[in-house]
């Protein structure tokens, strides 16, 4: 190549093929990328996949052999009830629990901050964190259900049945995360860990999440408008009887609704 040749190609005509063209991708793939991201944090961190899998299969495998060996009597076969109240108890340790946590030290690390500061709008931030909550939910429903299945479970419900388990569940979702993040946008990371661990812990044994209402005496009246109990209420009535719980799902609109004004308004990202 001449010295002619080589000015002709750094020309003003040739310069504009060389060019960057800097600018944030799509907002869809920006979105799909976070997801993936939250997606991955969940499944490698230890704590977190306990909570996700390990807890709801201890209490489903638990409550099933407990009630053959003591000989507890529900209205329908034991794995019938519980399996539904276990896939409530996963949405609850996920969406709430999990990412209470996850959440409350990405905000004490300064990762939330970054976060906010790059071209991925805040709003793209928290649809990813859902999307990723949701993917873990669908594994948590595949073996939570297969293990049912394995035990006997049978969904009584049919198609309608598992619409309205779906229903429920994303309204579930979406009750537990606006929680979730209100209490990890307001307390320190540490209070967020303590706090989140509390609530899961008296809703797993009192909240009527895995098992029916009916067994909690007097008290199951006022159970059901907690959303731990509605939604067990909700998933319970889908997959057994395949009957929507008009009353447990507007209690998590309700639930949500108030839960997503908390969060807009005190939610602090750093």
């Amino acid at each position: 190549m001449n010295l002619d040749e080589l000015d002709h190609r750094s020309s003003p005509d040739h310069q504009g093929q060389f060019a960057p063209a800097p600018g944030a991708a799509p907002l869809v793939r920006q979105i799909q990328a976070q997801t993936r991201m939250e997606t991955r944090l969940l499944l490698r961190n230890g704590e977190q996949l306990l909570l996700a899998v390990v807890i709801p299969l201890l209490a489903l495998l638990g409550g099933v052999l407990a009630s053959r060996r003591l000989g507890l009597d529900f209205a329908h076969p034991a794995v019938d009830v519980l399996t539904p109240g276990v896939l409530a108890l996963a949405v609850l340790s996920t969406s709430f629990t999990s990412l209470a946590i996850a959440t409350g030290f990405e905000r004490r690390y300064g990762l939330l901050k970054r976060l906010g500061a790059s071209p991925l709008p805040r709003f793209g931030l928290l649809i990813g964190k859902v999307l990723a909550l949701l993917g873990v939910q669908l594994v948590q429903a595949v073996v939570i259900g297969g293990v049912g299945m394995a035990l006997g479970w049978r969904p009584g419900g049919g198609v309608v049945g598992v619409a309205l388990a779906v229903l429920g569940a994303l309204l579930g979702t979406m009750a537990f995360a606006a929680l979730g993040l209100t209490l990890a946008g307001t307390l320190r990371a540490e209070a967020t860990l303590a706090a989140a661990n509390l609530v899961y812990l008296l809703l797993l044994a009192g909240g009527g999440v895995i098992l029916p209402r009916s067994s909690y005496g007097a008290a199951g009246d006022a159970l059901r408008l907690l959303p731990s109990g509605a939604l067990g209420d909700v998933m319970r009535d889908a997959l057994i009887e395949g009957r929507a719980d008009a009353f447990g799902l507007a209690v998590l609109v309700v639930w949500a609704a108030g839960g997503a004004v908390l969060a807009s308004r005190y939610f602090k990202w750093e």
